[in-house]
């Protein structure tokens, strides 16, 4: 995860106030922000403490108004009802932005990642000063309508990011080493994040999806490209080589279309909405978008269903490489174009099963919504598990 955020005057005695808290503290409040609502013998049983020690442990953090007490409730079981123990996710907001080519697409969510507005900015340039220039708006714009203070901002992009904010690389801005977290921290005056949209998107799934219920799942993308980011022991996988849109060029089928690289049948020339409306709008003679492909396809227009058929066994074929490679049983599916997997489930599911092996137990799949907003959601989640509990 990549941070820049000098402290402004008004954060200061939080952060002294939570940096006296243990890490066992620390867990404890994360635990209840992820799952909670929870009680103290459902959290003491997690957490592997007796219930004495997780009310000596909870004291702080209620005190300090990181936890809060619920009306006191029978739990089912013989005995004295019991408060469940909650975040007030109205406590903080967090802006998340997703930086695309052409527009900078932001919500702004509580301390849970719920979306509480969104905006879209349309970009004039790609420049940095341009898009430093459009998130300030775009904080600005978003606070003032939800009515209170920004806690902290998330930025979200594809490419390679460094641990201190600096964009080493992203092709699609035409950006290299531009150091995008410092200048918005300085310019913001917030504590900000900055990091891969598709691990942003792991990190969202990890506290406030598929990660409440398992702790290792993989996340494929299908949109402008294909991303592929991965969970293992309720841990974001990131490393030096994450941006580098590797899972985009496995080889999917020797018979399929050419990528812009060159590579013939990979990931991106079988999935990425970008080649295949150029498939489709070539076999027609005439432009196609993507809504009008999926339109074409389930209207039987034999061009467009057979494009994307072979795209549906690819991506099944993806899912089943990723299930066999890591060994998880969880796979998200998202991203503005995976609204390809409704369209053809069928032959996503068929290729799954035939690259699996019988004795593997069943892949569950998510679909996540394919609304753009979801990248912007990412990029406010990051800055929920950076700050929530360290401002």
């Amino acid at each position: 995860m990549n941070t820049a955020r000098p402290l402004p005057a008004r954060h200061a005695e939080q952060r002294e106030n939570s940096a006296a808290l243990a890490d066992s503290a620390l867990e404890l409040a994360r635990l209840v922000l992820v799952r909670g609502p929870l009680s103290r013998g459902e959290l003491a049983k997690e957490l592997r403490l007796s219930v004495a020690s997780l009310t000596r442990l909870s004291k702080p953090l209620l005190d300090s108004g990181l936890l809060v007490e619920g009306e006191l409730l029978a739990d089912g079981s013989v005995g004295r009802p019991v408060r469940l123990l909650d975040v007030r996710s109205d406590s903080a907001r967090f802006v998340g932005v997703k930086v695309a080519g052409d527009l900078l697409q932001a919500v702004v969510t509580d301390l849970r990642a719920t979306i509480l507005a969104e905006a879209t900015l349309p970009l004039a340039g790609t420049d940095v000063e341009t898009v430093v220039a459009g998130i300030e708006q775009l904080t600005g714009q978003l606070g003032a309508e939800t009515g209170a203070a920004v806690t902290g901002v998330g930025v979200s992009l594809g490419g390679q990011v460094r641990p201190d904010g600096v964009v080493h690389r992203a092709p699609f801005l035409g950006w290299n080493d531009e150091p995008l977290g410092a200048l918005l921290a300085a310019r913001l005056e917030l504590p900000v994040v900055v990091d891969n949209d598709v691990t942003a998107l792991v990190a969202a799934e990890q506290w406030f999806g598929a990660g409440r219920e398992v702790s290792d799942f993989a996340v494929i993308t299908v949109g402008a490209g294909v991303g592929y980011g991965l969970a293992i022991r309720d841990h974001v996988m990131r490393t030096p080589d994450t941006g580098l849109g590797l899972g985009g060029h496995l080889s999917l089928d020797p018979n399929g279309p050419l990528c812009m690289e060159g590579h013939r049948g990979c990931s991106t020339a079988m999935l990425s909405i970008p080649s295949i409306c150029q498939q489709i709008s070539s076999a027609l003679g005439r432009p196609v978008d993507y809504a009008q492909a999926l339109e074409l396809a389930a209207g039987g227009n034999r061009a467009a269903s057979a494009v994307l058929e072979a795209a549906g066994k690819a991506l099944g074929k993806l899912i089943a490489a990723a299930a066999n490679l890591t060994m998880v049983n969880t796979v998200v599916l998202g991203g503005e174009g995976i609204g390809l997997f409704a369209a053809v489930e069928a032959s996503v599911l068929a290729a799954l099963a035939a690259d699996r092996d019988p004795e593997a137990g069943p892949v569950t799949l998510r679909v996540a919504s394919a609304d753009f907003t979801e990248w912007a959601r990412g990029a406010a989640a990051v800055a929920i598990q950076a700050l929530a509990f360290v401002l």
